[in-house]
């Protein structure tokens, strides 16, 4: 597997095998920056508005925001206005193609959730943390903890994703327009998406990516192409209180799905 960067205007991945019988024996997918990107507006084009104290900032050198369940830390919810704000936004099911709001995912008094917002249903990264996402399911399904990915693109994109993958339909959510990208506040840009370092931590899965791709079709990709400079990020809730937060520094960087487990059954029990 070679990643490199053709230019400012192309992200170029390249899969020089392939063990599917009749999968084409190459996998290149090229992503050109369409002409409106230029006119973003700041909000979009910004690193992510604060969302909780601890979250790191573009050009700093702290690490992400990680808040860890244990029985000598109790997370506190969401501001009022934050936790608002997400639950009244409203994603599309990927197996319905109706909208559903986000307060409607999971049980929000008690109930857990992990919350996935993978960057986009074309991104080859984002169908090896969905595949990653999938293989964990029984193991949270164990602890009571329900699973929900959100993708950018529109439902028909998601299905794409979840019938080629395969992904359980009933755990998998569209939000074509991010709408909860923005509350949460995710990382969004041409030089997240292309140039953060952060990106090179997929080389180290070249094992993982090749096996989830290998019925991977562009054709998941967004019809509007803006959205593929989205980044994505990782969330634990418990009710409203949110216990884990972590945002995407870059392409394919993605949150350790065992530090996701171990603090899912770390989290108190009520």
């Amino acid at each position: 597997m070679a990643m490199s960067l053709i230019s400012p205007e192309t992200f170029f991945i390249a899969s020089t095998s392939s063990s599917s019988p009749g999968a084409a024996s190459s996998l290149a997918v090229a992503y050109r920056r369409p002409p409106h990107v230029c006119s973003v507006s700041p909000a979009r084009r910004s690193s992510g508005r604060p969302f909780l104290t601890g979250e790191r900032r573009e050009g700093t050198a702290s690490s992400s925001l990680v808040l860890r369940a244990s029985s000598s830390f109790a997370p506190p919810s969401l501001p009022d206005s934050e936790a608002d704000a997400l639950g009244n936004v409203s994603i599309y099911s990927a197996e319905t193609g109706q909208p559903v709001p986000f307060r409607d995912l999971w049980d929000q008094n008690e109930g857990m959730a992990v919350v996935a917002l993978l960057r986009h249903f074309g991104c080859p990264c984002c169908w090896e943390l969905a595949s990653t996402l999938k293989e964990s399911k029984v193991r949270f399904d164990s602890a009571g903890v329900k699973l929900i990915a959100v993708g950018v693109g529109a439902p028909e994109k998601a299905r794409i994703l979840a019938e080629r993958l395969p992904f359980p339909l009933d755990c998998l959510y569209a939000d074509p327009d991010r709408k909860a990208y923005d509350v949460l506040g995710l990382y969004y840009g041409f030089g997240r998406t292309f140039f953060n370092p952060a990106s090179a931590k997929v080389f180290s899965r070249f094992e993982s990516l090749q096996k989830a791709v290998k019925n991977y079709t562009v054709e998941a990709t967004p019809d509007d192409r803006s959205g593929v400079l989205q980044q994505g990020g990782m969330y634990i809730f418990k009710g409203r209180r949110l216990l884990y937060a972590r945002k995407d520094e870059g392409t394919g960087d993605h949150a350790p799905l065992d530090d996701i487990l171990n603090i899912c059954c770390a989290a108190p029990v009520a």
